[in-house]
């Protein structure tokens, strides 16, 4: 569902440089004390700032749109039953019910018919099926609820490339987190507090919420040296009549929509029409912005800085131009910026 692009656009085309020790791998004390990188989409003119200044790049009559899914604490660390071999298992996806998509890992070990035990047996599972890319279906078994069972056993499922343990689950969770399904965070809006957003709203900019269920495919790599031959994830999202309102009319008086992260901003590219109307409802989107898309809703977006060739580099890219977004990411290298889930954010205006 992404654009037609006039050439062909490689995997390579969105490649750079990162020092490692620049992935930032614990929260800042102060959530709006981290760095800003303002980007101008038409210009490419760069500016450094605190992200509580955000604000001064807002004006009366805006709409900023934040994703308020939760994350739930979706790494569960067990045991086969039988052998008593180590297993982690990763829920991706609520099927129904008690049915979940997950990501086990070992594999090879677990397969169907398998029966797995945590925390000493208050929570037990069976291995279902295996389904596309060789993630597992699995029922759990509990008493209870499912929910506060998982919040006794669960941990927060942080990206890979975060080593370090996280002391307090809420530092990976907005302040704003509303409706529990993601197996990992909205990192934009990480940045918010609510003393900011009550400032923002201050400054007579709407604040409207949607909700986008982020799955584990947001951290999976382009294996494709041709972009436009890559499966986008497909992940559940949700759209209030309230939203779609403030939104539509946000546009209709000429204001900005401004979205908090990628996912704010592929949810309310997916449940618009053609003519940009944003439409109430939910659903699963599968939509691959890369450049070449014409946005149909968003004007300007509130991101952190995202992995070399991944799918979020290649959004960023079509609102602001490869060239900016790599020469802005350049910049951020140089200037020491924090990347990643707990680094640092850049507003594309």
């Amino acid at each position: 569902m992404g654009a037609e692009a006039s050439v062909q656009l490689k995997k390579s085309d969105f490649y750079f440089e990162l020092p490692q020790e620049l992935i930032a791998q614990d929260p800042l004390e102060d959530r709006s004390s981290s760095r800003l990188l303002v980007l101008d989409k038409h210009t490419g003119a760069i500016s450094h700032h605190i992200f509580s200044e955000v604000a001064q790049f807002l004006r009366p009559g805006d709409c900023l749109v934040l994703n308020n899914t939760k994350v739930i604490p979706a790494r569960l660390l067990g045991e086969r039953e039988g052998t008593g071999a180590h297993v982690e298992v990763l829920l991706l996806k609520r099927r129904s019910g008690d049915i979940w998509e997950t990501l086990v890992k070992p594999g090879k070990k677990c397969r169907p018919g398998a029966r797995l035990s945590f925390g000493n047996g208050l929570l037990k599972a069976e291995v279902l099926e295996t389904v596309e890319e060789g993630n597992r279906l699995i029922r759990f078994a509990y008493q209870g609820v499912f929910e506060e069972v998982l919040d006794a056993l669960g941990e927060m499922p942080l990206p890979p490339y975060i080593t370090h343990k996280l002391q307090d689950k809420n530092r990976y969770q907005t302040v704003y987190a509303k409706y529990g399904g993601s197996a990992a965070a909205p990192t934009a809006g990480l940045h918010f507090t609510k003393d900011l957003l009550t400032a923002i709203e201050a400054v007579g900019v709407r604040i409207a919420y949607v909700t986008l269920h982020v799955g584990l495919g947001t951290f999976r790599p382009v294996k494709e040296e041709n972009i436009l031959d890559h499966h986008m994830h497909s992940e559940y999202y949700q759209v209030s009549e309230e939203t779609a309102k403030l939104v539509n009319r946000t546009k209709r008086e000429g204001g900005r929509i401004i979205c908090v992260g990628t996912t704010s901003c592929r949810t309310v590219e997916s449940a618009s029409d053609d003519n940009g109307i944003l439409q109430a409802g939910s659903g699963n989107t599968e939509i691959f912005i890369y450049p070449g898309y014409r946005f149909k809703v968003l004007d300007a977006l509130i991101t952190n800085f995202h992995l070399p060739e991944s799918t979020l580099v290649m959004l960023v890219s079509a609102l602001a131009g490869r060239e900016k977004v790599l020469e802005a990411y350049e910049e951020a290298v140089r200037e020491r910026y924090r990347f990643f889930s707990f680094g640092d954010a850049m507003l594309v205006l």
